[in-house]
């Protein structure tokens, strides 16, 4: 008779380690972190360390030594910098304009967008496709390119808007005064559009049809049912989609400089607060006072940005 033959002790309690929770457990982690390794190398190259270095360069100042015409040495001023800048009017004239100018432009963009998604949402799946994607067109384009286009069509020499209206006898003016600001805002809202209209098209794409079919048997028209049911239950896409507006309006920098190109009276080298920190950056040479600049930027955007939330978020709830 063949008898059965138990594994050694040892080998038994090996196996039941290598099979223990703890040790899995152990080993998910390691892959885990693994898994997600190049996105933390990138997060510390491209966010952790710039911040950091800037942060570290803020802390200092050019000096000359002697009476003025020694070499220049930078030096450690600790929290100097920063207590210039809330003395600053030409950076916080800027960061004003910018806010008051996106508070009008990013509601005209937001609103022209829901009334685009809406329009779309009750026509035909392949014609919203096609509609979708002609949208997206100025988009998908670089804003530099984008904004070279508009400038020409800007441009007082060589405007095609421009020598027709000229030839009606109408003299328009693009720029100065209010019209730099509704060029900007033209050329910005053609941007966003399609991108947020977008956004907005697929929240209403994921709401169920049985409430619509249960208002229309109600009797409610379409335009009641676009403001009664549709428009509520979006809310959460139109704050975010606001929210990222106002951040990207308070980084705004590529369209307004190259527009001064064409209007240096009308757009200043401290248009925005980004243009500010380009001109003490790499005209004036002032690197540090430049980070300080930037690092209160940032701050302010983020604190903007959370109230913005919150309050939006509180009133739509």
């Amino acid at each position: 008779m063949s008898t059965l033959t138990r594994p050694p002790e040892g080998a038994a309690k090996s196996a039941a380690r290598r099979t223990s929770p703890r040790r899995a457990g152990t080993r998910g982690a390691y892959k885990g972190v693994l898994f997600t390794l190049p996105f933390l190398v990138g997060f510390l190259f491209t966010y952790v360390l710039p911040i950091a270095y800037a942060f570290n360069q803020s802390l200092r100042e050019k000096k000359s030594s002697g009476i003025g015409f020694g070499p220049t040495k930078v030096v450690f001023t600790g929290l100097s910098n920063f207590a210039t800048i809330l003395s600053d009017g030409a950076f916080w004239s800027s960061m004003l304009r910018t806010l008051l100018f996106g508070a009008a432009q990013i509601t005209v963009m937001l609103g022209i967008s829901l009334l685009l998604a809406l329009l779309l949402d009750g026509v035909a799946a392949r014609a919203v496709r096609f509609f979708r994607a002609g949208l997206l067109i100025p988009y998908v384009i670089p804003s530099v390119v984008s904004t070279l286009m508009w400038l020409f069509l800007y441009s007082p020499t060589a405007s095609p808007i421009l020598d027709l209206a000229d030839r009606a006898g109408a003299h328009l003016s693009l720029f100065g005064g209010l019209n730099t600001y509704l060029s900007l805002g033209n050329l910005l809202t053609w941007q966003g559009i399609g991108f947020n209209m977008i956004l907005i098209s697929a929240s209403l794409q994921a709401l169920p049809r049985e409430l619509y079919e249960a208002a229309r048997i109600d009797g409610a028209r379409e335009w009641r049912i676009a403001w009664s049911i549709k428009v509520p239950n979006i809310t959460g896409i139109l704050v975010l989609t606001g929210m990222f507006s106002l951040i990207g309006r308070l980084q705004l920098f590529a369209e307004p400089l190259l527009l001064r190109y064409v209007a240096p009276e009308s757009i200043s080298t401290d248009f925005t607060p980004m243009m500010e920190i380009f001109d003490k950056a790499f005209k004036t040479g002032n690197y540090q006072y430049a980070a300080a600049e930037s690092l209160v930027l940032a701050v302010v955007t983020g604190i903007l940005a959370f109230v913005f939330y919150r309050v939006t978020n509180r009133k739509m709830s």
